[in-house]
């Protein structure tokens, strides 16, 4: 007898088909739902929790409660304000304000140090070639574990471009030079301020007159001049009066007997370093100034078989212009003033003019008080002129861009090679301000690994979008409460370039152990920067920058060195209430605010541009107004 299978075949598999549809319609029902109750949970406020990510603006101008939404303070939020918890998925909890260490203010003994230049230090190390002037940082255990406090009645610096003839006693108290240099009208004491009427040892008529007079020398003002050098710059009037013509100048001198000259540049809002021409290479690439100057520099050109001279070719970049005023020129007319012989000063100058010949300059022009050389755009004749000068030699297998830590060579560094005597070497720039995104010859070459003409252009379009997400959550970014700018970390100068239209002027820092050496790019972009490894510290005054920008900067040196010094290095350059925009994984973010939450600084942790999902994170840190207690009298 057949066996019976209780209906038809047809109707089984009906049956079959309709429970598995069943099946998925609950499956999918039950993910609608919990997304929705996911999406719910996360856009509720907790406000408890000391982890949070904000889409919310900040206010970089009020006292002590400096972040818009802090508690306590103000709020201007946006109604798509979201918070996200982070504590179920990260060890560190910000809740624990036991755990937070609070670091005190350091004694106002300390209000003025640079760490890496500090004169007690300098005294131990040797005084020839003045190698005690260049960087000595202190050991690991020397390291301070406490905060730079500024001088009472700390003022916020003039805005730009009030800030270029002016600055406040209160904030740099020092008259030294008012008093030293004053037939020179370097700066000069009114009241509670200081005025800089812009004069200078070889320009008494002042920086602009004398600026004017280099112009009717060289192309000045068409572009082609867009980065300079200024080597013993002074108070830096030189590079203040360049600006209005587009030409940014790195000023740099030591910390030495012309007490906070770099310091008062910088309290300008005016480019400068501490810096000293000594036995190492300056922190710059090679070619990458359009134009150095001296002016009464006090820089011995002659000694040292030209050492110093050979240095300024390796940075000139071919075709530059080194520009020379001061002892010995002009001696005819100034040796009696100068108390020198004339014997003395035709030597000095005949030494000059023969070291600048060896290095295949050409002398433009010598009129006045002022004498300009030119660098060769290329090196084929040079090559050739060696059987003639035997020294100094073409340098062989050495890297012209290292520059971190790095001895002076006796050697002229080689330009790129060429195929005809009137090509560029190392490639022609546009002029400014086309320079600023035209793709950099060192990209367009290919000497880069893996930085190509499209990539470089992709990170312009980034650094457009994050400017404009930047000015959203930075109230005051582009409205004149910033002028002196620092990139931390930055890679192909688009953060930089993106600012290129405001009044403002970035500080580009590569690291000096990145894995790309980009700062010739940045310098053939006509920005500026340096070499620097942030295990140390900066060469500059405290209180000299008003934004900081550190874009992976921890994730690089997280496991090299303790991040707490990295951040009390921040808040020593960091003006009073100064900004920071942090960039890095969350885990990173909370590490370094568990640190700021102990140094007066306010901060939140903010979404990504790109949304929320983006594990990269931006925190926000506003540092709070406070100053050192005044000396007992």
């Amino acid at each position: 007898m057949a066996k019976d299978h209780g209906g038809s075949p047809k109707h089984a598999h009906l049956e079959t088909k309709r429970k598995r549809l069943t099946y998925i319609f609950c499956v999918s029902g039950l993910c609608v739902l919990f997304y929705v109750l996911g999406s719910w949970q996360n856009s509720t406020p907790e406000p408890n929790n000391g982890s949070e990510v904000y889409s919310r603006k900040v206010d970089c101008t009020a006292k002590d409660t400096a972040v818009v939404g802090s508690r306590g303070s103000s709020e201007s939020v946006s109604s798509s304000s979201v918070s996200l918890d982070f504590d179920a998925h990260h060890r560190i909890s910000l809740n624990n304000t036991d755990s937070i260490e609070t670091i005190p203010p350091c004694d106002m003994s300390f209000s003025e140090y640079t760490p890496c230049q500090d004169p007690v230090r300098a005294r131990k190390f040797d005084r020839e070639k003045l190698k005690y002037r260049e960087r000595h940082c202190p050991k690991k255990e020397e390291l301070l574990n406490c905060m730079i406090p500024a001088p009472p009645n700390y003022k916020t610096p003039f805005k730009w471009p009030q800030s270029r003839d002016y600055a406040w006693y209160d904030n740099i108290p020092h008259k030294e030079l008012s008093i030293e240099k004053a037939i020179q009208n370097w700066i000069q004491v009114e009241g509670e301020r200081f005025r800089f009427p812009g004069g200078g040892t070889m320009f008494p008529r002042g920086a602009d007159a004398y600026i004017d007079d280099i112009a009717e020398l060289i192309p000045l003002t068409s572009g082609k001049i867009r980065t300079a050098i200024d080597t013993g710059c002074g108070v830096a009037s030189w590079g203040a009066f360049l600006l209005k013509r587009d030409v940014v100048a790195m000023s740099f001198a030591p910390r030495d007997t012309h007490e906070a000259q770099v310091w008062f540049a910088l309290e300008r809002g005016v480019p400068a370093m501490i810096g000293i021409m000594a036995s190492q290479r300056l922190p710059y690439p090679a070619r990458s100034f359009d134009m150095a100057h001296c002016s009464r520099c006090l820089i011995p050109w002659k000694d040292y078989n030209g050492q110093y001279l050979i240095e300024v070719d390796r940075v000139l970049r071919p075709g530059g212009y080194w520009i020379l005023s001061g002892p010995p020129i002009n001696w005819k007319k100034h040796w009696r003033g100068w108390e020198r012989t004339q014997e003395d000063l035709k030597q000095e100058q005949d030494s000059i003019e023969e070291v600048a010949k060896r290095l295949c300059w050409k002398k433009v022009i010598e009129k006045g008080d002022l004498a300009i050389w030119q660098k060769p755009i290329n090196h084929i004749n040079c090559v050739k002129s060696r059987s003639v000068y035997k020294t100094p030699h073409i340098c062989k297998g050495d890297n012209g861009d290292a520059a971190w830590y790095k001895d002076m060579e006796m050697c002229i560094t080689p330009l790129p090679e060429v195929s005809s005597s009137d090509e560029v070497a190392g490639g022609e720039l546009e002029n400014w301000p086309d320079r600023a995104f035209a793709i950099p010859p060192r990209i367009r070459s290919g000497s880069l690994p893996g930085i190509t003409a499209e990539k470089f252009k992709e990170d312009n379009d980034l650094w457009r979008k994050r400017l404009t997400y930047y000015k959203h959550i930075i109230s005051p970014l582009t409205q004149g409460r910033f002028r002196n700018i620092m990139d931390m970390n930055a890679n192909l100068g688009g953060f930089a370039a993106s600012f290129s239209k405001y009044p403002v002027w970035v500080m580009n820092v590569v690291p000096a152990n990145a894995d790309h050496d980009t700062l010739g790019v940045i310098y053939e972009r006509g920005f500026i920067g340096t070499y620097h490894d942030w295990c140390e510290a900066f060469s500059t005054y405290p209180r000299t920058y008003d934004l900081i920008h550190a874009g992976g900067v921890f994730s690089i040196y997280q496991d090299r060195c303790d991040i707490k010094y990295i951040l009390l290095e921040m808040d020593r350059i960091l003006r009073p209430e100064g900004t920071v925009i942090f960039r890095d994984t969350v885990e990173v973010l909370l590490k370094v605010k568990a640190i700021t939450d102990g140094m007066r600084w306010n901060s939140k942790i903010m979404d990504h541009e790109s949304g929320p999902f983006n594990p990269e994170k931006i925190l926000m840190a506003v540092k709070s107004y406070w100053t050192g207690e005044p000396s007992p009298k």
